[in-house]
């Protein structure tokens, strides 16, 4: 390359070098053809050629020509800064001359450079510009055929050099070309971006840092126990976890919630028989809606809350010693305290009891033709229980009505006589606090608003599994099957 003749200050000629990306620059090189220059500056752009800052220059006049003392120190505090030399600048040789530029030659830090972010910056470049201020003239200039003398002298290079590596932090070995034909760090590490420059998606778990010769500094994924796709970077609790973990996961699905996603969300708890990662890890609540005090359960042991009087994991039942009552706000109401006495204990038991009791004595068993020969069919439970007269009166509350008759018996409290020779011969036996299926037919009793039992009602303690039981007898009952038994 030769220039025109005689560009002489305060002209110029430059010559700009576009790498194409980032590049950590080591060295400028220039080999002359020509006289190498009285006065050349280098210069680099970090933002492909919007603005250029100075990387080195070299004149026999640098106060003069650049404002430079010549040859200046470079300590710590300016070794980011242009420096100006008077080397390089003799006007011989005429040909084959060198100029060579080392951007960390005698910078104080460049033996840490990996730990030195001034020089990491110092060296970045993704252009270069060479401008040639000032020609050696041997003093031609000021004879009178200067003019003939003046074509003899330009600029010309022979080879023109800038060493270096494409700038990746340590994360990459190399720079391949894209999709848009670009230079591009082939980036390792778990980093992304042209210059390997930050974190790819989901590893953010630490911040992003220059790998070095000893560290590779490779971002870690966030911690989401496979329940989320994003998370983000959080310094404070980096900083609170000793510098390991700083990573927040973003949108947890399968009703996970929390930093990591690794507890239940509000309304589910932990199914302890799956690991937290799998993705029904979390079981929905499901509290009873009348017998629950609130929707959140328990996250540990899915227990709801339950309110007064009402137990189970999700509140679906009364507790010991309490009844139901048809009340949403408090469904389980305690039973009253039993007697002191029971009907059983305070009877004597007359000595004719084994023939008067001899129909209803023996196993008692429940069946389609039983249910059918008597007018009603009740679950009762014993609250109380006083004598009146001949007649023994219980307090009892009708759980569930499985028949009646012509006198329409309803759930709740109600009266139930039973003849006071027919409990001293304990037929039926009957005890209070104790739940019963009772079988019997209708009577006009003493309180009209009462039922009766006699000797001849099947009484039977409550079991759980006559209800289903119970059911089909009466949709037989419906369907006319009772009149056939």
């Amino acid at each position: 390359w030769q220039s025109d003749s005689y560009v002489q200050y305060p002209h110029n000629v430059t010559l700009t070098l576009s790498l194409g990306k980032k590049f950590e620059v080591t060295y400028v090189s220039l080999q002359f053809c020509s006289p190498r220059p009285e006065s050349m500056a280098i210069h680099k752009s970090m933002d492909y050629g919007k603005t250029w800052v100075p990387f080195q220059f070299y004149s026999t006049q640098c106060r003069k020509m650049y404002n430079k003392p010549s040859r200046a120190a470079i300590t710590k505090q300016n070794e980011q800064e242009a420096v100006c030399t008077d080397s390089h600048t003799d006007v011989r040789p005429l040909s084959g001359g060198l100029i060579a530029f080392s951007t960390l030659d005698g910078r104080p830090t460049a033996h840490d450079f990996d730990n030195s972010p001034v020089l990491q910056d110092w060296v970045t470049a993704t252009d270069i510009r060479v401008t040639f201020s000032r020609l050696h003239t041997f003093g031609d200039e000021s004879e009178d055929d200067s003019e003939l003398a003046r074509d003899s002298y330009f600029y010309a290079v022979s080879d023109l050099q800038v060493g270096g590596r494409c700038k990746c932090n340590g994360h990459a070995s190399r720079c391949v070309r894209d999709r848009d034909d670009s230079l591009v760090c082939d980036c390792k590490h778990n980093t992304a971006g042209p210059e390997c420059d930050r974190c790819k998606p989901f590893h953010y778990d630490r911040p992003w840092q220059r790998a070095t010769a000893r560290e590779a500094n490779e971002c870690v994924a966030c911690n989401c126990n496979l329940h989320a796709r994003r998370c983000r970077f959080n310094m404070e609790l980096y900083k609170l976890s000793g510098r390991k973990s700083g990573g927040v996961c973003l949108n947890c699905r399968h009703n996970t919630a929390g930093r990591h996603c690794h507890y239940c969300k509000e309304g589910f708890y932990r199914d302890l028989s799956k690991p937290i990662s799998h993705r029904k890890a979390c079981k929905e609540c499901d509290c009873h809606p009348v017998g629950a005090a609130g929707q959140t359960c328990n996250q540990t042991t899915g227990q709801c809350p339950c309110k007064d009087g009402v137990t189970g994991i999700t509140c679906n039942r009364c507790a010991k010693g309490y009844q139901q009552s048809r009340s949403p706000i408090a469904p389980c109401i305690k039973i009253p305290a039993a007697p002191p006495t029971t009907a059983a204990s305070s009877t004597e038991e007359p000595a004719d009891c084994d023939s008067y009791c001899k129909a209803s004595k023996g196993k008692l068993k429940i069946n389609m033709k039983k249910y059918c020969k008597k007018d009603y069919a009740v679950q009762i439970h014993i609250l109380k229980a006083e004598k009146n007269a001949d007649w023994w009166k219980f307090t009892v509350n009708i759980i569930s009505v499985y028949k009646q008759g012509s006198n329409r018996i309803r759930r709740g409290d109600q009266t139930l006589w039973i003849h006071s020779k027919d409990i001293a011969c304990k037929c039926p036996k009957i005890k209070p606090m104790k739940k019963y299926l009772l079988l019997g037919n209708n009577e006009d009793s003493p309180d009209q608003s009462g039922i009766i039992a006699d000797k001849t009602s099947l009484v039977i303690q409550w079991r759980d599994t006559w209800a289903r039981r119970l059911r089909k007898f009466q949709q037989r009952e419906k369907k006319g099957k009772c009149k056939k038994a």
